[in-house]
């Protein structure tokens, strides 16, 4: 990416900010969550007379990106100079030969894609960070080719290896001619440090973080968990900003300013049918990016993405149920609205054989790292 900015005066994110270690609510079970979550999409239902109103709140995306949706596919749909903003990719299917014999192919395609190490590998199928690696030589490569589900697809894309790293919640109202960036999730990445004479088990045991959440880290680490750390050696803990494997969330809606909405409109325009979903992207430096410069879009959803300022250790448990709330309520109107407009939902037999295979993928993918 083009630098904007003095790089002696960057600084890749806003401070961390204090809070608990944890809130008490981040990692319950999903189905305790989210049951009042579901209640409220119930009367929403009732409201609208409808069930399937957010199969249509992104025209054109499979099942309005609710569930189950090809990343290359929705990465297709972005055009013009806006698709400057996301990184080169090649689509792999992983065939029934051996890596080693797959890696002349798959070397050829990166060629013609002048893509070259370091790479990220994540399933073309996938959701919350399930089966992304980061890939560094053509070893790694091979293990990710091998222990990938056969017959299905990953995408290997340019890895923008760079401190900082946001989710960008867009809404637009069917029709108007701008949306309104709603949600901005500032996502840290764990770190211990080491001293010299602690193993990495005993480093992720005492961190106050980490430590409570150490089933997270210990699976992934298994190889190197009883490895001394040098002192003074940063090991970080997870390569993927997910929530669920382990990167830490702030809310960053405070640092939301008018010229990243005014990009992120440009963006919206450069995706057919796009009115409601979450950009991941990273960057260097914080305010060229606050300025709607030097940022790239590592991965984008639809109806399914979800405002993950709530897992912010420092929101209250109502504060998190008011905003899925309120998400909820702002992906059904947008899906009437479409209704109005003419748009027809997929049926729920389309819609469930993708939560199915999705499903049913992700418990297939290779260890997140």
């Amino acid at each position: 990416m083009p630098q904007d900015s003095d790089p002696t005066a960057r600084q890749a994110m806003p401070e961390f900010g204090g809070g608990p270690p944890l809130s008490h609510f981040e990692f319950w079970p999903a189905w305790l969550f989210y049951a009042p979550v579901w209640l409220w999409i119930v009367g929403l239902m009732v409201r609208y007379r409808s069930i399937r109103l957010p199969l249509i709140a992104n025209v054109g995306f499979p099942v309005g990106g609710l569930v189950g949706e090809r990343k290359s596919e929705l990465f297709a749909r972005l055009t013009g100079p806006e698709r400057a903003h996301l990184p080169g990719y090649v689509v792999v299917t992983r065939t029934p030969e051996s890596g080693d014999a797959a890696l002349p192919r798959i070397a050829a395609q990166l060629a013609a894609a002048r893509l070259a190490y370091p790479l990220v590998a994540k399933p073309d199928i996938g959701c919350r960070g399930a089966g992304v690696q980061p890939i560094r030589t053509s070893f790694d490569l091979v293990r990710y080719f091998r222990d990938f589900p056969e017959g299905e697809q990953f995408l290997l894309q340019r890895m923008v290896d760079v401190e900082g790293e946001a989710g960008v919640f867009y809404v637009r109202q069917p029709g108007a001619s701008r949306g309104r960036v709603v949600s901005l999730t500032l996502k840290y990445f764990p770190k211990v440090v080491g001293d010299g004479h602690s193993t990495l088990r005993e480093l992720i045991a005492v961190d106050p973080r980490a430590g409570r959440v150490r089933h997270l880290y210990l699976r992934r680490f298994h190889r190197e968990l009883d490895q001394v750390l040098p002192a003074g050696t940063v090991q970080r803990l997870v390569f993927s900003g997910s929530h669920s494997k382990g990167a830490i969330f702030r809310n960053g809606a405070a640092h939301i300013t008018p010229a990243m909405a005014a990009r992120f409109d440009r963006i919206a325009d450069a995706i057919p049918g796009f009115h409601f979903g979450r950009f991941d992207v990273r960057f260097a430096d914080f305010a060229a990016f606050q300025r709607g410069k030097d940022f790239a879009i590592i991965e984008y959803n639809g109806a399914g993405a979800e405002m993950t300022h709530i897992w912010d250790s420092r929101m209250t448990l109502g504060e998190a149920w008011w905003t899925l709330c309120q998400q909820f309520s702002l992906l059904f109107a947008i899906g009437a609205a479409n209704r109005k407009r003419g748009a027809r939902p997929e049926s729920w037999r389309e819609f469930l054989q993708q939560w199915q295979r999705e499903k049913s993928l992700v418990s297939r993918y290779p260890i997140t790292r």
